[in-house]
């Protein structure tokens, strides 16, 4: 990516995501992820919190790409 931003992929730690792009945040939360700064989100990576929020892996992917897009 450019700008230096790091590439998200669904294996990313919560917790480096939102330190490389705290814009992130408003997409997490908006995608019912409204616990991602609880502490056990920031050892988590994303996939094992978006299944825990019942997210499908197409749901997932969409959500991947979204983040991408900041």
């Amino acid at each position: 990516m450019s700008g230096g931003k790091m590439k998200i992929t669904k294996k990313s730690r919560m917790s480096e995501i939102l330190k490389k792009n705290p814009e992130a945040a408003e997409i997490l939360f908006s995608a019912g992820m409204g616990c991602c700064g609880c502490p056990m989100a920031q050892q988590e990576i994303l996939e094992d919190g978006c299944k825990a929020h019942g997210m499908s892996d197409k749901e997932i992917d969409e959500l991947v790409k979204k983040l991408n897009r900041k």
